[in-house]
């Protein structure tokens, strides 16, 4: 029966990345579902951290060039790494500050208000942090969100259309910054389309793809997108807080970042000591202060661990393990009061699946007491985040049934139904 057990341990024994699982560290007695907020550790990861403190204790200062994986060239090493994932040149990526900073420089950089073109384009569902920071962005140059901050609505609470979004792309706007993904509900966004009917227009566009990177293949570069920035600690497995990184597409080179700082510097002059900024000719120029070297050196791991699966392959297994979820749902927890808030189709679903339910942070902290860690976001969504490289399809089926048990025994019900400090 495809319901049970038996049909899920098939699954695995036909799956082609099922042995990553063995390169990860879990904790204690737990099936790992929070891997869009924060992926877990892989031996990898540890090793290639280890390797850079070896290296900081065996050469001191002399490690930002010598070793093997010099310091003063380890954020475009990175960015070369990491390309491929984007479907970008090595040199329109680079590993660098935090996504927050990152989206704050691009936007003091590509934002220009003159004329009519003083808006800056979103979406309803954006994370917090972009929306704090492109009114900030717009109150710097002396306008006021409330005027100046479009916001695409979604017609049902669940997803975005991009016909709403394309509407929305008036002579007003100046720049648009959407997600790939969009973090509550695991809309994939259309990219190519997007920006085609951005570029039509003259307008400047930029993705946040945190919710993408390392589980959605993208093709940045050939597509035409301006800009994107991302984080490294979710499917990327970086580590909690591990540098981010952005994308600059190469037809943007020579423009001047706006934060300029030390590393935004070209690197052969980078210590002549000048007082007048050469901006490096590529990603680079978009760094601000020194790399953050311990932070970044887990990455070498993650990358070469990510690239050796294939994210073609990854993102293979992944719609798998989400639509196999969503189908385990559908049968399982029928009549429970459960909606799916998450695209059906494969086309539009990202790495994670969104079940949305009145009780949902009660229905989180009874999972966790039951050794399953997935995600609450506010106000009645639990994420659900069967990652391909260390996650399995028996994985899936546990979590489902555990849910169906915590339903049916109303296990939920001796918890509050309110949020923890940090959901």
């Amino acid at each position: 029966m495809r319901n049970s057990k038996s049909y899920a341990l098939q699954l695995d024994a036909r799956d082609p990345l099922h042995h990553y699982k063995k390169e990860f560290y879990f904790p204690p007695k737990t099936i790992y579902m929070d891997g869009n907020s924060l992926g877990l550790l892989s031996k990898r990861a540890e090793k290639s951290l280890l390797e850079t403190v070896k290296s900081y204790k065996l050469f001191g200062i002399d490690g930002w060039l010598k070793g093997d994986n010099p310091y003063f060239y380890l954020a475009e090493k990175l960015g070369e790494m990491t390309a491929p994932l984007l479907g970008a040149l090595p040199e329109e990526v680079i590993v660098a500050n935090s996504t927050t900073v990152n989206l704050h420089q691009l936007l003091a950089t590509f934002f220009k208000p003159k004329g009519k073109r003083t808006k800056i384009l979103a979406d309803e569902f954006a994370f917090p942090s972009d929306i704090y920071a492109i009114k900030s962005q717009l109150f710097f140059h002396g306008l006021h969100p409330d005027k100046h901050l479009v916001l695409v609505k979604s017609r049902d609470g669940k997803i975005i259309y991009e016909d709403d979004i394309i509407s929305s792309m008036t002579d007003e706007i100046g720049v648009i910054i959407l997600p790939t993904v969009i973090y509550r509900n695991g809309q994939v966004l259309d990219v190519n389309l997007l920006t085609q009917e951005a570029h039509k227009r003259g307008i400047i566009i930029g993705f946040d793809a945190c919710h993408s990177i390392g589980v959605i293949p993208h093709n940045f570069h050939k597509q035409g997108v301006d800009f994107a920035f991302y984080c490294n600690y979710k499917y990327m497995n970086g580590g909690p807080g591990a540098p981010a990184g952005l994308f600059v597409h190469k037809k943007h080179f020579g423009k001047v970042p706006a934060l300029a700082g030390w590393f935004s510097s070209a690197k052969d002059t980078q210590f002549d000591m000048s007082h007048e900024f050469k901006p490096a000719k590529n990603a680079g120029a978009y760094q601000i202060g020194t790399p953050h070297i311990l932070s970044m050196a887990p990455l070498l791991g993650a990358l070469e661990l990510i690239n050796e699966a294939g994210i073609d392959r990854i993102r293979e297994k992944s719609l798998d393990l989400t639509g196999y979820m969503i189908k385990l749902i559908d049968s399982e927890l029928a009549g429970m009061g459960f909606s799916i808030a998450s695209p059906r189709s494969s086309k539009a679903r990202g790495g994670h699946v969104a079940l949305q339910h009145k009780e949902a942070a009660r229905i989180c902290k009874a999972l966790k007491e039951k050794g399953i860690v997935p995600d609450f976001r506010p106000p009645d969504i639990v994420r659900l985040a069967p990652v391909p490289l260390y996650r399995s399809f028996s994985d899936v089926f546990e979590v489902v049934q555990s849910i169906k048990k915590i339903m049916m025994n109303k296990d939920f019900l001796k918890f509050k139904n309110e949020r923890e400090v940090v959901a």
